[in-house]
């Protein structure tokens, strides 16, 4: 599992760009899988049949994209304006490595030196429009030679594992609801028939969710995710949210779903069940693909299971490996009910 999250977590993926992503998914589960979509929007669609058929349609569904930059303009220093794609916050911009487009160009993302700044512009967060991205071209010409605007850039991270069985990458969000989805689909052995979606632009509106939704018809859908952990120095009570080390996240609420319950407090008896640790977000915060999800087509029950990160979104997200490896566990379980229904 944690390999497969190390293999993943090294792919690119820019909301948009989620080619190399999917080639790589589907050059895995082409064995296994019983039928396969792809649709106009790039979702990857993956049928494996069980042990039954449920009388409501199954399907589980994890985004192959992540939250990156765009590039706008290359100014006449060979330097690249960007914007954001998906949630990225300022200050966890400057200074880091970046590749950008298909070739991998490296770059890194600066700004004006403290030293050079006056007044309250040194005690301020810099604008988007106030950083740029070094190629290391001389001029505008060579920088277009390498790149050219609506290229996107991904963080360049090191996957690591560190500390008492913690993980730090890039794009941890949400490779480990694919790398789940691929464990339960090579194992085998599954409980029902599912549907399995690989979605594209979740971070940008949950976009590709509603395609595949709309493509496979599910009456009930679990989300496989990563979410926010704010368990951080200075940090105090609810506003903690959740914690890695506390085990896997079943949400009731974030801020595009209300949960199924029934569905939710089934997760939770079947976690407890198994001897899976589990927590609940104790803030409304965030969003999934179940959003979309929950309102296409006819509609659908939806749930989560999310594994909890610090510095999501970020060129160093941190998880408990365990909790990964926890996640396709309770997925497989949550099968097994849908198959007695």
């Amino acid at each position: 599992m944690i390999g497969t999250l190390e293999a993943l977590c090294g792919l690119n993926g820019v909301s948009g760009c989620e080619d190399e992503v999917r080639d790589y998914i589907l050059e895995r589960v082409m064995p296994h899988a019983d039928e396969l979509k792809t649709d106009a929007m790039g979702n990857l669609m993956v049928f494996k049949r069980g042990a039954v058929t449920p009388s409501r349609r199954v399907m589980l569904a994890a985004h192959m994209d992540e939250v990156g930059l765009i590039v706008t303009d290359v100014t006449d220093g060979g330097y690249l304006r960007f914007g954001t794609a998906g949630g990225i916050d300022r200050r966890v911009l400057i200074g880091k490595r970046v590749t950008v487009g298909e070739n991998r160009v490296p770059g890194v993302i600066g700004v004006k030196p403290i030293h050079l700044t006056e007044g309250d512009e040194a005690k301020t967060l810099p604008k988007l429009k106030e950083l740029y991205i070094d190629i290391g071209a001389k001029d505008a010409d060579a920088a277009r030679s390498l790149v050219r605007p609506g290229d996107t850039a991904a963080f360049d991270s090191r996957f690591v594992r560190f500390g008492d069985g913690f993980v730090k990458a890039k794009a941890i969000d949400d490779r480990v609801g694919c790398a789940s989805m691929l464990r339960l689909i090579e194992e085998g052995g599954l409980p029902c028939d599912c549907w399995f979606a690989f979605t594209v632009q979740e971070e940008v509106g949950c976009r590709g969710a509603r395609v595949a939704a709309a493509h496979i018809g599910a009456d009930t859908a679990l989300i496989l995710e990563g979410t926010t952990a704010a368990d951080l120095p200075g940090v105090e009570g609810a506003e903690r949210i959740c914690a890695p080390g506390k085990g896997l996240v079943i949400p009731f609420m974030d801020g595009g779903t209300i949960y199924d319950r029934g569905t939710y407090t089934l997760l939770g008896r079947l976690a407890d069940g198994a001897g899976i640790p589990w927590q609940t977000k104790t803030r409304v915060a965030g969003g999934t693909d179940a959003s979309a999800i929950q309102r296409g087509g006819a509609g659908a029950r939806v749930a989560a299971i999310s594994v909890a990160m610090r510095n999501i979104h970020s060129p160093a997200c941190v998880a408990k490996a365990a909790e990964c490896e926890a996640q396709p566990a309770l997925a497989r379980l949550f099968l097994g009910e849908m198959a007695k229904a």
